[in-house]
């Protein structure tokens, strides 16, 4: 009896040892600050719209439409592309250089990172081309546009929209520079993700310039919004994606857990 009593014990403090262990590669900080960074922006800008949106953002030539909603625009336009460059500029200069000796261990820990950062790429995604944008077709059969810089449109074409892209190139960028499976070649599911919803802002370009020529209901399935259904639906190629770091993972589980195993039997 004492005898199990021991065995039983030696076995939970061995679980408890992996889950440990396992527990040291996962970035909590990044997932939980990138999770509660993109949740309270988008919150802060569904909340400014409906402060701002009724009361000056129904006329575009009153002075208070350039107030709230110009200057916003403005803003946005400087602002998040120097974001982006920076994050860009970031991850190339502090690239490995040397990944070929790249241990299991700290591989994994950076496959961690990466997962957290394509969850925080979704879920910004989410808030742009589900919430905000099923809020702009909303928004525009009940209000007649003006100009096409509405305040819906300002805040998903120019800020939701850029906000994933420049995540997603972060992502991809992540990926090159600092895992080998990604810096050996071109991923065609990472690069269909990050790719194909980047084209989404590129089609603004053509819906504006349809909705000034043509007169149409503002709903998803005329025509003239399929380029939106067709790159939003490139963000299933993430399952592209889960699959080959599922595929990785299981190798470095077993290089890792397996040496640790075999190192404290020894």
């Amino acid at each position: 009896m004492a005898n199990l009593d021991v065995t039983m014990e030696r076995q939970g403090a061995k679980a408890q040892a992996e889950d440990k262990s396992l527990g040291r590669f996962f970035n909590m900080p990044l997932l939980i600050s990138g999770f509660l960074t993109i949740t309270a922006l988008c919150v802060a800008a569904r909340m400014y719209q409906g402060t701002y949106g009724w009361w000056y953002g129904l006329d575009s030539t009153l002075p208070e439409f350039d107030t709230y909603w110009m200057t916003l625009l403005y803003a946005e336009l400087i602002i998040i592309p120097i974001v982006g460059v920076v994050i860009a500029a970031y991850l190339w200069m502090t690239r490995d250089r040397n990944l070929a000796q790249l241990a299991p261990a700290a591989e994994l820990k950076r496959y961690m990172t990466f997962v957290t950062l394509i969850f925080i790429y979704a879920w910004t995604f989410y808030w742009a081309g589900s919430f905000f944008a099923e809020q702009d077709a909303s928004w525009h059969q009940v209000v007649v546009r003006d100009t096409s810089f509405t305040p819906s449109h300002i805040i998903v074409f120019y800020f939701m929209f850029p906000l994933f892209i420049i995540q997603g190139v972060g992502v991809l960028l992540y990926g090159m520079t600092r895992l080998p499976l990604y810096a050996k070649g071109v991923s065609v599911p990472l690069l269909v993700a990050v790719v194909g919803p980047f084209m989404l802002l590129p089609n603004v370009g053509f819906n504006e310039w349809g909705h000034a020529f043509w007169i149409m209901e503002e709903y998803f399935t005329v025509p003239l919004h399929y380029g939106f259904v067709f790159f939003g639906w490139s963000i299933l190629a993430l399952g592209g994606i889960l699959v080959q770091i599922v595929s990785r993972l299981a190798v470095l589980f077993t290089q890792v857990f397996g040496q640790e195993e075999i190192e404290e039997n020894a």
